[in-house]
C-alpha cells in the first residue's frame, strides 16, 4: 500500500469524491469484506458491493484474499493508497498554469504553481513505478515568525539571492548524462487549524 496515490484519471476522481466511497477508502487503510464495512458505514452488504466494485474497477482498492464462507466467497479488500492527491491534470482544460500570470507575489500564481508541482510529481511518480526506478525528491517544510512586514520582505529577498547562489553554483548546462531538476519554493501565512493557532 502506498502512502499517497496521485489520481491522474477523471473517472476515478469522480469515483472517489462520492462521500460514501471515500468513506469506504478510508476504511479500507486496513483489509476489510463488504459484510465488515456494512455494519461500519450503515449501508447494506449489496450496495457496498456496488460500491467496492467501482473503486477496484478504477484501480483505488485492491484484493486483498478470498476466503470460502459455507458456499459463498467472502472477498476482502483494501486501498491502494492511505491518501489519495487529485491531480489538476484531472481537468486537463482548465488546470492552472503559473505561466499564465508569472506574478511571484501573486497567491493565485502560487496556487498555480503548486498545481504544477502535484501534477508534475503525480507523472514522475507513475513514471518511476512503472520503470521500477527510485525518484529522486527532496521537500523542506519550515514555519518562521516574523515581527514585520519589512522582516518579511528581507528575508524573502536574501532567500531568493541565496537561491540564485545556489542553483547558479551548481547548474550545469555542459554535464554529459546531467538530470534536469526543478526547484519550487513557497512562502505563504500559515493557515489556522485550531483554537492554539487562534
Amino acid at each position: 500500500m502506498l502512502d499517497v496515490a496521485v489520481i491522474e484519471d477523471p473517472a476515478a476522481a469522480v469515483v472517489c469524491l462520492d462521500p460514501v466511497r471515500a468513506r469506504l477508502l478510508a476504511e479500507l487503510a486496513e483489509p476489510g469484506s463488504a459484510t465488515m464495512l456494512a455494519g461500519r458505514v450503515g449501508l447494506a452488504r449489496q450496495k457496498v458491493n456496488y460500491h467496492l466494485r467501482e473503486l477496484e474497477r478504477h484501480g483505488l482498492v485492491e484484493l486483498v484474499e478470498e476466503r470460502r464462507k459455507g458456499n459463498v466467497t467472502e472477498r476482502v479488500l483494501r486501498a491502494t493508497a492511505l491518501s489519495y492527491v487529485i491531480s489538476p491534470a484531472v481537468l486537463a482544460a482548465v488546470q492552472p498554469d503559473p505561466a499564465r500570470s508569472p506574478d511571484r507575489l501573486s497567491a493565485r500564481w502560487l496556487l498555480a504553481l503548486g498545481a504544477k508541482l502535484v501534477r508534475d510529481v503525480g507523472a514522475l511518480i507513475e513514471g518511476a513505478a512503472k520503470a521500477r526506478k527510485q525518484l529522486a525528491t527532496f521537500g523542506l517544510d519550515a514555519q518562521v515568525r516574523f515581527a514585520s512586514a519589512a522582516d518579511r520582505a528581507a528575508f524573502a529577498e536574501e532567500l531568493t539571492s541565496t537561491i540564485a547562489a545556489l542553483v547558479s553554483r551548481y547548474h550545469d548546462e555542459q554535464a554529459p548524462g546531467g538530470r534536469d531538476h526543478r526547484v519550487v519554493l513557497a512562502m505563504h501565512p500559515s493557515v489556522k487549524t485550531g483554537p492554539e493557532d487562534a
